[in-house]
């Protein structure tokens, strides 16, 4: 029996229903690239939401797969705690000067306002003129870095790991103040038209943290925060190994969890059945140079792991496919995912 085919929301959902939709969903995270649809420099790109928006409907259009993606870039948001970004021309914005330079700044420090921002004010126009061409065809996904992730720009890696293990207390006041805005910019994109938020949590990871320390720190992060997003979420390591949290993960609340690329997919997709949904995990930095033989495999054998009965969407291990990787490759998997996306009848 041929199964119709189906929209991209359709597809979705149907696969987080740990059921098989009429091939394995497609999510193709495309940032940067959008600035190619235009020939604009980066910078100018994520100026104009609307360009924002347009280039992501051209995007879905070209490769065919099941998402859009509004995200712009990981350090907007603390430019709206008053920091800046550097800007690159081949690749993703970067954090400036932390705004946190001492342990006791945090204790005059206030969660902006998402409606004072116009950055965010940004994304959320960009999120709401997708939602206007989309309708409930195609999902739209919407991005926060999590209160227990966000100081690393904040206030610096190796300074936040001081604060986590040196000043307790004063971790705790951050976080409160992270959650607070977190929860407050999440649901502002769902307002705003958004299907579900990716929880980006890379300092929880298992190649970040042990997995001990999680369970005091970004598990209770995670799981205070994500019951108070009005929708639904996917919890995402930016390429950190989650397979030895996976169970406090699935804890949470998340519907979805991205796997490393240094993790068994095979032994991930295991773990989560009928539990949490799989999403992962092609190498985007090894992707830049696939040939189309090698794509098309990559493909399958990801395929051949994780899709069966649902619960997998494919895609990147790190949240954000890298801006040198050419057009040429981004359509060899969306061709090899249709050639081999079929479920077995």
């Amino acid at each position: 029996m041929i199964r119709d085919e189906m929209t991209p929301m359709e597809r979705v959902l149907t696969t987080l229903g740990h059921q098989e939709p009429d091939r394995v969903p497609l999510f193709l995270l495309l940032t940067t690239q959008g600035s190619r649809e235009f020939n604009v420099s980066i910078e100018k790109y994520f100026s104009k939401p609307e360009m924002v928006a347009e280039a992501q409907i051209r995007m879905q259009q070209k490769y065919g797969h099941d998402c859009y993606y509004p995200f712009y870039y990981a350090s907007l948001e603390v430019e709206a705690w008053g920091n800046e970004s550097i800007f690159y021309y081949d690749a993703p914005p970067n954090s400036g000067r932390p705004v946190i330079h001492n342990f006791e700044d945090i204790s005059s420090m206030e969660a902006p306002d998402v409606c004072e921002s116009p950055q965010l004010q940004n994304v959320l126009k960009t999120t709401k003129l997708l939602k206007k061409h989309a309708g409930g065809d195609v999902p739209i996904i919407g991005v926060v870095m999590s209160p227990f992730a966000l100081p690393t720009m904040q206030m610096g890696f190796e300074k936040y790991l001081d604060l986590i293990y040196e000043e307790p207390d004063m971790f705790k006041e951050l976080m409160r103040i992270n959650e607070e805005f977190c929860i407050q910019w999440a649901n502002a994109q769902i307002e705003s038209g958004a299907t579900a938020i990716c929880y980006f949590d890379p300092v929880s990871s298992s190649t970040i943290i042990p997995p001990e320390l999680y369970r005091k720190t970004g598990f209770k992060v995670a799981r205070r925060t994500l019951s108070r997003i009005n929708g639904p979420t996917a919890t995402h390591m930016a390429s950190g190994r989650c397979l030895p949290i996976i169970n406090d993960i699935v804890e949470t609340g998340t519907a979805v969890v991205c796997t490393s690329v240094l993790e068994d997919l095979a032994e991930m997709k295991a773990a989560c059945k009928n539990k949490i949904s799989v999403l992962g995990n092609l190498n985007g930095i090894e992707m830049r140079n696939w040939s189309r033989q090698e794509t098309e495999d990559k493909v399958k054998d990801a395929i051949q792991k994780a899709a069966s009965g649902g619960g997998y969407i494919l895609s990147d291990n790190h949240g954000e496919i890298p801006y040198p990787v050419p057009s040429e490759v981004l359509k060899n998997i969306s061709e090899s995912v249709n050639k081999w996306g079929q479920y077995p009848r």
